[in-house]
C-alpha cells in the first residue's frame, strides 16, 4: 500500500495527560489537532442531532491529539521519538496512523532514509552498501522501532557535538540511548567506554545490535530509569549525553554530578527555546557551566561543563 502525501497520527491518552501529549506532540509538529470532551455537555442532550454521533458516544476521560505527518519524513523515527518521550514521563497512550497500514512502516520509509554526513561522520543505513571516504567515521544503523537514525534535528545536533568534544579515550554515558546511535557515534570517536541507558527494553534490544554490527568493543547497553541502574566508573564518566526533552533533564539534573567526572561535560538535546531559561537555570543549580548552543530548525542542543568541584556548593 502506498502511503498517502500526509499520514494523520493520532495519540490517545487520558484526559490528565493532556499537557504532556501536547508539549510532546508540538515537538514534532506546531499543527495539533486536540480531541478534548471533557467539558461537553452530554448529559444535556442540547445539540440533538446536530452534534456527530461519534462526539456523543466519546469518553470524556480520554484525549486525542493528532499531528500530519508529510509521506517524505520519517513516520517510524516520530513513533520512536513518542514512545521514548511519553516512557520517560510515565504515562500511558495509544497510536494511531491514517493514510499508511501499521505493517507497512518499518519497510516504506526505507526509500527515504539515505547516508547522512554530520561532520567527519556519516550516518549510514544498515541495509545499504556504502564505502567510506578518507578520513570519514561511518555508523551502521537500523533504528527499527527505537528513536535515532540521524534524521530527527535532535540527533544530528548531538552527534555534531560530541564529535567536537572527543579527544580519545573519554568515558561516556549515554542516557535515553535509543537505538544507540550517539554510543556508538562516541565510541567509533575514540571513547574508551561506553554505557547506555534506555527506559525501553525494545530500545536497549535494538542499540545491542546496533552495536553488533558495527563492531564495537567497551560499548554495553542497559535498562533503567534515567540515572537509577546507572554503573559508574570510579572517578565518573568523562562525558554524559542526553537527547530526551527538558523535563526529563531538569528532573534528573541534581544527581548528574554523582555520576560525572569533576570537569566533566554535558551535552544536552532536545530543546525547544521556550525551555532554554529553564534549562540553563536547572544546570546552573547543579553545578555545571554553559560552553556552546547550537540549533537546527527549532531544535537546540547545549554543551556544559561541571564544576572542576564537582558541583558541590
Amino acid at each position: 500500500m502506498e502511503q498517502a502525501e500526509w499520514t494523520k497520527l493520532t495519540v490517545r491518552a487520558s484526559r490528565e495527560d493532556l499537557d504532556v501529549v501536547t508539549a510532546v506532540m508540538g515537538m514534532l509538529d506546531n499543527g495539533l489537532m486536540i480531541e478534548d470532551y471533557s467539558d461537553f455537555p452530554f448529559e444535556t442532550g442540547m445539540y440533538g442531532d446536530l452534534v456527530d454521533e461519534s462526539i456523543k458516544n466519546a469518553d470524556p476521560t480520554k484525549i486525542a491529539v493528532s499531528i500530519f505527518v508529510a509521506r517524505e519524513k520519517n513516520l517510524t523515527e516520530y513513533i520512536a521519538f513518542l514512545r521514548e518521550r511519553f516512557a520517560f514521563a510515565g504515562i500511558g497512550w495509544e497510536y494511531e496512523c491514517e493514510g499508511l497500514r501499521e505493517e507497512d512502516w518499518a519497510e516504506s520509509w526505507k526509500r527515504y532514509y539515505h547516508p547522512i554526513p554530520l561532520g567527519n561522520v556519516t550516518i549510514v543505513p544498515a541495509w545499504q552498501d556504502y564505502r567510506a571516504k578518507d578520513g570519514e567515521t561511518v555508523v551502521l544503523m537500523d533504528p527499527g522501532m527505537a528513536f535515532g537514525a540521524g534524521t530527527h534535528e535532535t540527533t544530528r545536533l548531538a552527534v555534531l557535538l560530541i564529535e567536537e568534544t572527543l579527544a580519545g579515550g573519554e568515558t561516556v554515558l549515554d542516557v535515553g540511548t535509543g537505538s544507540g546511535i550517539l554510543a556508538i557515534v562516541s565510541k567509533k570517536l575514540g571513547a574508551s567506554l561506553v554505557r547506555g541507558y534506555d527506559i525501553d527494553p525494545v530500545a536497549v534490544r535494538v542499540a545491542r545490535e546496533n552495536a553488533e554490527a558495527n563492531g564495537v568493543e567497551n560499548v554495553t547497553f542497559g535498562t533503567s530509569d534515567l540515572l537509577a541502574s546507572v554503573e559508574t566508573p570510579e572517578g565518573g564518566y568523562d562525558l554524559a549525553v542526553a537527547n530526551i526533552v527538558a523535563d526529563v533533564l531538569l528532573r534528573m539534573a541534581p544527581d548528574l554530578p554523582t555520576h560525572l567526572a569533576p570537569g566533566a561535560r554535558l551535552i544536552c538535546s532536545g530543546i525547544i527555546e521556550a525551555r532554554l531559561p529553564e534549562l540553563r537555570a536547572g544546570m546552573t543549580a547543579a553545578g555545571f557551566t554553559e560552553e556552546k548552543i547550537i540549533s537546527e530548525n527549532d531544535w537546540y542542543a547545549l554543551r556544559f561543563v561541571l564544576a572542576q568541584n564537582g558541583g558541590k556548593k
